[in-house]
């Protein structure tokens, strides 16, 4: 059981070597694949653990070799606001990196470069002042509407690719998340959310109804731009030509839109975390939290996001003392 592990490791090894590897052949190779973690490795030994034990019950086996492997922690990362000296140190870091790879024959590209600069934390999470600068960079792109219903009502990557407008209602103000597109590997796969929380009644604000109406009325367009060239289905986020969408295309052009507004960088899942800390920031508890973004438990949203509230609280220490006129 425990080559197991070792090939995973090693896989792991290979994806990151790839990765840093300036050759687009052999990046190539890895595209779509992510190193397993150790919460994946967890997920996957509590798998076979559970499979192993319905063997003994059938006395197919004598025990269980699974539970006898001993792996890191699983545990979840905090997630971390970008304050003001996260992100000086973060741009010094960063400059170091880009002036490194200018000196190399093959460096990395400056996107590269931006993504792979070690983060104070695994998950990082935008101000409310830096998210807007996302979107206002992002509002001219075709996916706007994805990134912005993501920024604030917190849908999974996969849940956004998926959502289809039978389950969006403009009028109530709801989106209904019961499909997701998922990645496996390059392929992709359609079918239901992760969890039974993940399938919920999500509201709308009144200013992401607007950028829905309108990227509805784009959308209708492009379809009768194309005629018979395009692509039917009941999918609100598509490709120009009403193809579904690939999350890791997704996932690319954030990268890329997040360079661009000159931002520190996230994750596209941090966004969904994001709109957690606007929930937060906003005076709502962590239930309202767990329901609208479809967690399991409300444990897991005190583990992910309890390490925010500091940063708020500096944050609100910050703005009330600066409404008093201080004389230098």
């Amino acid at each position: 059981m425990a080559s197991v592990f070792d090939a995973i490791d090693e896989l792991n090894d290979t994806i990151e070597q790839a990765r840093r590897t300036g050759d687009t052949a052999t990046r190539a190779l890895v595209k779509g694949r992510r190193p397993a973690g150790a919460a994946s490795k967890q997920r996957i030994r509590a798998t076979l653990r559970a499979a192993l034990n319905a063997a003994i019950k059938q006395r197919l086996i004598d025990i269980n070799v699974a539970a006898l492997v001993e792996l890191p922690s699983g545990k979840r990362p905090k997630a971390l606001v970008w304050t003001p000296e996260r992100v000086r140190a973060w741009r010094s870091d960063y400059a170091q990196g880009l002036a490194a790879e200018h000196q190399r024959p093959y460096g990395k590209r400056p996107l590269d470069v931006y993504i792979s600069t070690p983060r104070p934390s695994a998950v990082m999470v935008w101000t409310p002042e830096q998210t807007g600068a996302f979107l206002s960079v992002a509002r001219s792109h075709n996916l706007y509407a994805l990134y912005h219903l993501i920024a604030l009502r917190g849908l999974r990557r996969g849940e956004a690719c998926g959502l289809r407008w039978s389950d969006v209602d403009l009028k109530a103000g709801i989106v209904t998340v019961r499909g997701q597109i998922t990645q496996l590997g390059w392929a992709t796969d359609q079918g239901q959310p992760k969890s039974e929380a993940g399938e919920r009644h999500v509201a709308l604000d009144s200013e992401t109804i607007k950028v829905l109406r309108a990227h509805r009325k784009e959308q209708r367009r492009k379809r009768l731009a194309l005629g018979g060239d395009w692509v039917e289905n009941d999918f609100v986020f598509t490709r120009d030509n009403g193809q579904p969408l690939h999350p890791a295309r997704v996932t690319d052009q954030f990268e890329r839109l997040a360079h661009q507004a000159n931002l520190p960088p996230v994750r596209l899942h941090d966004l969904r975390h994001g709109a957690a800390t606007l929930i937060l920031a906003a005076g709502c508890d962590l239930k309202v939290v767990q329901e609208t973004l479809g967690l399991s438990s409300i444990t897991i949203a005190a583990d992910t996001y309890t390490s925010v509230l500091p940063d708020l609280a500096r944050q609100a220490a910050e703005d009330a003392a600066a409404l008093i006129p201080l004389r230098r």
